[in-house]
């Protein structure tokens, strides 16, 4: 009877080891596809970019070929890092003081109902202004320096900002608050224990929006009125018709805003450890 009673545990022991077995090397393939299906991505984008010069015989001022672009970055390296440092502070700038007055007043928002009825709507509002009408008046009214370039990626990245964070404070689950009330919490240990808590996937998600359109919005405000900046340089690209100085800004451009989007995500999985390794 005992060695007919261990037999079906040992087998379902054995059973749940293999189930276990696959499932990790099922997250492993997910994890590694995750990091290679990119690289093959960008390569089929560049191959395709590559046959449609070649295949067109596209003029080269209108449209370099990839490895033309590549010798200009390499040639062009200093001149490009050197207009992409004061856009990488007026995005990472921009980015801190937009995202900080959008939690402050999804916070003030969530607690005061009078508040949020009246300012959302003019919330709204300033957000449905195009950022290239925004910008020349704010460039009017703070000058050509970094600060209406600010000025400009903080205003880009608030909206989305205030609202994926006013989610996420009301998201609360009615039983945990409920229980909060049970123990006699303070509105204060509520927003730091459950409100904040559950916040925090919604605010990431917002901010590793964000980190890319900072830098966009930096990008237009150097349009505006800027000698300096990666705006600036491709205005100048585009005046001279180089074309190869051009792109090659334009991806410069691009690789910063893909570094302060990782930079983020990567923020993100120290911060809110209970995410599932899926989630958005």
């Amino acid at each position: 009877m005992s060695l007919q009673a261990t037999m079906p545990a040992t087998s379902a022991a054995a059973t749940a080891d293999a189930m276990d077995a696959a499932w990790l090397a099922a997250q492993q393939r997910l994890r590694w596809r995750r990091r290679i299906m990119p690289l093959f991505g960008g390569a089929a984008l560049l191959f395709v970019w590559w046959a449609l010069v070649a295949v067109f015989q596209v003029r080269p001022f209108i449209a370099p070929s990839p490895e033309v672009v590549a010798i200009t970055f390499y040639q062009k390296f200093g001149m490009l890092m050197q207009n992409l440092w004061p856009t990488a502070i007026e995005a990472v700038c921009g980015f801190l003081l937009g995202n900080f007055a959008a939690i402050t007043l999804a916070t003030v928002f969530v607690h005061r109902k009078a508040v949020d009825e009246a300012f959302f709507p003019i919330a709204v509002l300033i957000n449905s202004i195009p950022v290239v009408a925004k910008a020349p008046i704010l460039v009017l009214l703070m000058g050509n320096g970094l600060s209406p370039k600010i000025a400009i990626a903080g205003i880009i990245v608030f909206f989305p900002t205030l609202v994926n964070m006013v989610r996420g404070l009301e998201a609360v689950n009615p039983q945990a608050m409920e229980l909060m009330h049970v123990l006699s919490a303070t509105k204060w240990e509520v927003f730091m224990k459950l409100r904040l808590q559950t916040s925090l996937p919604f605010l990431f998600s917002a901010l590793k929006i964000a980190a890319s359109t900072a830098v966009v919005g930096a990008i237009v405000g150097e349009w505006i009125g800027s000698q300096e900046g990666i705006g600036a340089l491709i205005i100048q690209a585009t005046y001279n018709f180089d074309s190869a100085l051009l792109y090659a800004t334009v991806l410069c451009g691009s690789f910063f805003s893909i570094l302060f989007f990782l930079t983020i995500r990567l923020i993100e999985r120290f911060v809110v450890r209970w995410q599932p390794e899926g989630a958005p």
